[in-house]
Order: structure tokens, then sequence, then C-alpha cells
């Protein structure tokens, strides 16, 4: 199998529809039809149920699908991981660095400062990015390593070591009444009348509900703001409030952990020193705790 079988592949397991993946892959049909059934006749399964009310994937399909994305996007991430480590328009080594924007920001400061002193680092260009995009950049290659938020970001497939962990708030407007309390539940965030919580999406797909739809941090602070929202978020986006915005403690809501993110199998020397530098700078966060 080639990555042009699983391209030709996945485009109809995700059309459900020759035509239109024929059209997406800029080829005609009868060509797209007979890889198919070559691919089946080689592996000696049936990936496709084709009858008169369209295209459906069998089991084997299904399996096909998930791993053939996988495939082909660690295919793209090998392609683009090389290019920067050959430095074709850079001779300078050079790291992506994804980051939730307005996430993390004194201990991401921190790790540039670090990293910068070490001999021999390599450039690092920061990646802002918006919610939970973190871990699509560091899969198809666009990101060496993240800073990831648990139970928000999924680490399955990754390696990564822990940075910091810290509690949650909600954020109200400042003249809301339950702005003038000393702490909350998530209850009583979830149920503020006239102020329903905001949306992130996940994998592109926003979760029912009244509240609105957030694309970005400063959209989020508006509408805070504003009196239209209120959001429940890590201790740190502290960083970011306005003097129209209140932070209250949330008793009962879960941890958040900030992790460094890698791809399970990297090589990059230039990486280990990042994370290397990273779980000092840990260190360094941890002492004044213990004492």
């Amino acid at each position: 199998m080639d990555t042009r079988e699983l391209r030709y592949f996945v485009a109809v397991a995700e059309e459900l529809h020759f035509g239109r993946a024929a059209e997406r892959l800029g080829m005609a049909q009868p060509p797209l039809s007979r890889a198919i059934k070559q691919l089946e006749r080689r592996l000696g399964v049936s990936l496709l149920e084709r009858n008169r009310r369209g295209v459906a994937l069998t089991s084997a399909g299904e399996v096909l699908l998930y791993e053939g994305r996988a495939a082909l996007d660690a295919t793209a991430a090998a392609a683009r991981r090389a290019q920067r480590a050959g430095g074709v328009d850079d001779p300078r080594s050079r790291l992506v660095l994804a980051v939730k924007a307005a996430g993390s920001h004194e201990l991401l400061q921190k790790l540039l400062d670090a990293y910068s002193a070490v001999p021999g680092a390599a450039e690092i260009e920061v990646l802002l990015c918006g919610f939970c995009d973190q871990e699509g950049l560091l899969r198809d290659g666009r990101a060496d390593a993240a800073l990831m938020h648990t139970p928000f970001n999924s680490l399955a497939g990754f390696d990564s070591e822990e940075l910091t962990t810290e509690g949650q708030i909600a954020i109200l407007p400042a003249r809301h009444p339950l702005a003038a309390r000393e702490s909350l539940t998530v209850a009583e965030v979830s149920d503020v009348p006239g102020l329903p919580l905001a949306r992130w999406p996940s994998y592109g797909v926003y979760p029912p509900g009244p509240g609105p739809e957030i694309r970005d941090q400063t959209q989020l602070a508006q509408l805070i703001a504003l009196g239209r929202t209120v959001a429940i978020v890590p201790d740190s986006a502290r960083a970011w409030l306005w003097a129209e915005h209140a932070a209250i403690p949330l008793t009962d809501a879960p941890q958040v952990v900030t992790h460094i993110a890698w791809p399970a199998h990297s090589r990059s020397l230039a990486l280990a020193g990042l994370i290397r530098t990273a779980t000092e700078q840990r260190g360094d966060h941890d002492q004044p705790r213990q004492r």
C-alpha cells in the first residue's frame, strides 16, 4: 500500500461518493474506482459497500479510514520536519512550539528565556493557536512540540512531561452580583440566569448550549465585559483579565495540568534540549512550594 492509494481511499471514505471524491482529487472517476477495487483485492477484504443508495464503509473500511488518516498525517509530518531540519530556507536549526493563545504566558516566557541561554540552542518559532488546536498541529508536523493542557487536550500518541498544575477560575463581568463572592462551584457558574457559559470548539465542533461560540480570546474577553457570557478557565488566565472582569476561584473544578508534549518517535537533539530545559524550569517552579 502506498500513500497515493491511501489518499484515494480516504477521499472516497470521507465523501462516501466516488464522483465527489474524484472531483476532490482532481481525477476522473473510472481510474479512482479501479484503484479502490485493486486495493481491496490486494488486502483481501471489502472496504466499501456499493449499492443504488450510495457508498458505505464496511468494518474493515472504518479501520482503514482511521489508520489511513494517521498514516497520511505521519507522512506529511515527516516531510515538514525533514524540511525544517534540513534548513532549506534557513540554515539555522529551528523548532516550532505550539501554544494556545493567551495561555501559560509566564511559563512560556521563562522557558523561552532559559532555552535561549543554552549553547547551540535552536531558533524557536512560537505558533499561537486556538482552543485545543495544539494536538492537530503536533500530529501533522506543523509543530515539533506543544504546551498542552489536560483535561482539555489529549496526549494520546505523544510523549510528554508535566510542567505545572493549577486550579480553575470563573471569569465574570465585574459588575455581576456573583463577582463579590470569594469562591464559587462549577454548578453555580453553569446556571447563572442571563449569563450562559461560553462554548469552545472541540475538533471544530461546538457543544450544544445557549452560550456564544468563542473563536478567540479577545472575543471572549469582550463578551464577558459586556455581560454576555461567563467562562471557566485555568487560573493562569488572570494574566489577560480586563478591569471589567472578576476572577473567582472554583472549589470543585478539576485541576489543569500543563504538559510539554512531542511526537513519541522524535530523535531531534534540538527538541531534546528544549524538553530538558522545560523540565528544569518545572523544578525551579516547584521549589518555592516545597519550602
